[in-house]
């Protein structure tokens, strides 16, 4: 964030030759600065290049108002947030002014008397792009007072006439003037209280009970929604929706690369100031948490219409970060290190956070673990297909035996398992260039996994211990 500006009065702001814009022109011309220059305008947006934010850029450069319509989890907040990132970083308003007038142009009874008294003189401050944003969840209890506006009691009290336009307060629409407002889930809202944005959507102004008040407002409006046939909790009337100039359908993402970045880029698994070194996840243990959440989503028992969040996918990986954190707490590792056998925690973990079809009632465990099995399968074809695993195999044809578990630290299983011909080998096809004991071990446990799941070695598995051995 730069210092704000200079100019304090109106006179110094005109010599300083600014202009005025609206809103939408400063975001129709930053954006189409953006797209000249091949910057990207929509930071931490990923999978939607293609899709999305065409459309979301066509609608900004029409100067629309628009409604991002996608089931939960597909991050419609947060490509709402970043376009405050589309408007100037500085935009002068009238000191003190409740709804944010620009200094050339006020719109309030308080803001104009101003400057008619003082002119050149008016006092102007500097609002940052940041906090020219607002925000509604649309809860049942929302009213059009918290949105519009409503009597001031405390004004009333002090003398003023109810015919007092200042007796007015002004809710979270006209104080977000002259920025961008949000309203985040607009079918729960109720639909007599979505009728009091059809004036702002259409003619730019409120009405606040029964004065006679007029405000000219500058604002871009943003809304999100879930499916109608999804949510059933109500919708959006149909004279609200004629008044949105775009309606933008979102997507999870479509490609599993989009699935893994978005994953990168959202979990949490370093803990600043913790005394334990940030846990370890290698790529192949974040593809299968990648899989098993498109598995997931494409379920037959699932109920496709409420979808299976991105945040599914990110809490799996924080899930299995933790268990490989808790075992390193717990035997004393120095590297924490995640492994085949911490992927089981993600199963009741995430119960929750799925809708089952009725037939699949008492069933959701089990679907789950099978999904699971089914992406650890698809990962090792994808990731080890063609490899000789021979050298591994062989110990086991001879009556070998290896136990491992979510306590087994990863120096006891390599020294159960013994020295492993292609070990090397192994490692570079995942990805895998430092040689340590934990990335060692969490190679070789995919590996015997991977060959149990395709019948090649037996598992006798329980909570916390598994073992794996000849067929």
């Amino acid at each position: 964030m730069t210092s704000s500006p200079s100019p304090s009065t109106l006179g110094e702001l005109r010599a300083g030759g600014h202009e005025h814009k609206t809103v939408k022109a400063e975001i129709r011309d930053n954006l189409l600065t953006r797209l000249a220059a091949g910057q990207t305008a929509f930071p931490g947006i990923l999978g939607f290049d293609e899709t999305v934010l065409p459309e979301v850029e066509r609608a900004l450069l029409a100067g629309h108002d628009l409604v991002l319509l996608g089931e939960r989890g597909q991050g419609k907040t947060r490509l709402i947030r970043t376009i405050t990132g589309l408007l100037d970083e500085w935009t002068p308003v009238v000191a003190g002014c409740e709804i944010n007038d620009h200094p050339y142009a006020p719109v309030c009874g308080r803001c104009r008397q101003l400057l008619s008294e003082l002119g050149d003189a008016l006092p102007v401050g500097w609002k940052h792009r940041d906090d020219r944003y607002g925000e509604k969840l649309a809860t049942p209890d929302t009213s059009v007072g918290d949105l519009i506006g409503d009597v001031d009691p405390i004004k009333v009290a002090e003398g003023r006439t109810l015919g007092d336009p200042e007796t007015v307060h002004y809710g979270l629409v006209p104080r977000t003037n002259r920025g961008v407002f949000s309203i985040n889930e607009l079918p729960d809202l109720a639909e007599r209280i979505q009728v009091s944005l059809l004036n702002v959507l259409e003619e730019r102004d409120i009405q606040v009970r029964g004065y006679l008040l007029r405000l000219p407002l500058d604002l871009l409006l943003v809304a999100s929604a879930n499916p109608e046939d999804y949510t059933n909790r109500g919708r959006i009337i149909t004279p609200l929706k004629d008044r949105f100039g775009a309606e933008v359908r979102t997507h999870y993402p479509l490609r599993l690369e989009d699935e893994l970045d978005l994953i990168r880029q959202e979990a949490v698994t370093t803990w600043p100031g913790s005394a334990f070194a940030a846990p370890v996840l290698p790529d192949h243990l974040l593809e299968i948490v990648a899989r098993f959440t498109r598995l997931v989503r494409d379920s037959a028992q699932v109920d496709q219409r409420s979808g299976v969040s991105a945040r599914f996918a990110v809490g799996a990986a924080e899930t299995v970060a933790a268990s490989a954190v808790r075992r390193a707490a717990l035997t004393g590792e120095s590297q924490a290190v995640a492994r085949v056998c911490d992927l089981p925690a993600v199963v009741p973990a995430s119960r929750g956070k799925v809708e089952f079809e009725s037939a699949e009632e008492g069933r959701e465990m089990e679907v789950l673990a099978h999904l699971l099995r089914k992406a650890t399968a698809d990962t090792f074809r994808a990731r080890l297909a063609g490899l000789d695993l021979s050298g591994l195999q062989a110990r086991f044809d001879e009556g070998a035996s290896v136990e491992t578990g979510d306590l087994v630290p990863a120096a006891d299983l390599l020294q159960r398992v013994g020295t492993v011909p292609g070990l090397a080998a192994l490692l570079s096809r995942l990805g895998i260039e430092e040689e340590s004991p934990g990335l060692a071990a969490a190679a070789l446990e995919f590996a015997l996994e991977g060959l149990h799941l395709n019948r090649r070695l037996s598992k006798d598995a329980v909570p916390g211990r598994t073992v794996y051995g000849g067929r």
